[in-house]
């Protein structure tokens, strides 16, 4: 249950989030009015099947019209209802980021499938979705978003000196958070690849879902030539915020292809931490430390491996009692509230826009839902 808070605009929100390594969806439930994090509520997961998950795949890097995208909207729309009308009960509002299948801010702009109209008149509730094309238009790169979140959450942590939020999914990406100033002055970018390259390789080579525990990298050796290669990509050259789509390093899956299964695993995981070694050169203060949410911090070498390249404690985000499976569906429940009261979802620092957004589009469901209305006041 949720505990409730005196005198505030509380809301009951529910958020989705399904990430770049295809796994399944995450929701869960937070109770907020859109700035503090007051209390959070029930969450689930519901895992793609194998073809659902290859249906996804087979639509990456495609944009609305082109072969099989219709296809893999239904799957999202579907699996999202499944574990949404489990968590429903008595929710205000919900956040649906829907599935990335193509990014690409500086051209045609990004492609989330998935249609929130659909799910709204599936729960009988208001949807925001559709939360990164505002802030591309406005110049930004659409991602990440999490930061507003990863705000609040420092706040509700009572962090005191600058911290950084770590998120290894597909790809990895950063926020860097000095809890004395405000969200504008956060910065925020994609480090590089994280999960997605490792995942579909086991996936490819020993039927694999990822490399449980770190094992495979753990057994292996690390190719320092490849990795010198990567850490000379451009993109580590660029000043943030910038973002990436999933497969830009897939250079760096193509020159592994020739190792050993433990050896690829192992340099693809180094591969990571580099990245996010390189990444905290752009940091405007070094981090006290690192918090880190996503898949990628249950896997102890790639873990171990970071610690490495930063200096500073690295530590899952259950350190200070939050719940790294579902940190960003929560952060998309907390988006979902800040677009519904107009407050902004991104800042030039986190994003790149040329101002802060507030970016989304609110779907009600036919008949309405004055309830949200009546809470945001």
């Amino acid at each position: 249950m949720l505990k409730k808070a005196k005198g505030q605009a509380r809301v009951r929100a529910l958020g989705a989030m399904s990430g770049t390594s295809l796994d399944g969806v995450d929701a869960a439930v937070i109770e907020t009015d859109g700035q503090e994090i007051f209390a959070f509520g029930p969450s689930g997961y519901r895992e793609y099947s194998g073809p659902e998950t290859r249906a996804l795949k087979a639509a990456l890097g495609r944009w609305p019209g082109e072969a099989g995208v219709a296809e893999a909207a239904e799957i999202v729309e579907t699996a999202h209802v499944v574990i949404l009308e489990e968590l429903i009960e008595g929710v205000d509002i919900v956040g649906f980021h829907g599935q990335t299948l193509a990014h690409d801010p500086g051209g045609r702009g990004t492609h989330q499938a998935g249609d929130g109209r659909v799910v709204a008149e599936a729960l009988g509730r208001p949807v925001v979705w559709d939360f990164r094309s505002d802030d591309v238009e406005m110049g930004g790169q659409g991602a990440p978003l999490a930061p507003a979140y990863h705000y609040a959450l420092a706040k509700f942590i009572k962090a005191d000196k600058p911290l950084v939020f770590l998120n290894l999914g597909g790809v990895g990406n950063v926020t860097w958070i000095d809890p004395a100033k405000g969200p504008e002055a956060m910065l925020a970018f994609d480090t590089g690849p994280a999960n997605a390259p490792v995942n579909d390789l086991v996936g490819a080579r020993l039927g694999l879902p990822f490399d449980e525990g770190g094992e495979l990298a753990a057994k292996g050796e690390v190719d320092e030539a490849i990795l010198a290669r990567f850490a000379e990509h451009r993109y580590f050259f660029k000043l943030p915020p910038k973002s990436l789509d999933r497969d830009d390093f897939a250079q760096l899956s193509q020159e592994v292809a020739g190792l050993p299964d433990t050896d690829a695993v192992a340099t693809l995981t180094a591969a990571v931490a580099a990245s996010v070694a390189l990444g905290q050169e752009h940091f405007p203060a070094p981090a006290e430390r690192v918090l880190v949410t996503g898949g990628g911090r249950k896997n102890p070498v790639m873990m171990a491996m970071i610690a490495e390249g930063l200096g500073c404690p690295v530590e899952p985000v259950e350190a200070v009692g939050l719940d790294g499976d579902m940190l960003e569906a929560q952060a998309f429940a907390y988006l979902a509230v800040r677009v519904a009261k107009g407050l902004p979802t991104s800042w030039p620092g986190t994003t790149g826009a040329r101002a802060a957004v507030g970016g989304g589009v609110v779907s009600q469901p036919s008949g309405g839902f004055a309830k949200m209305q009546d809470a945001a006041g």
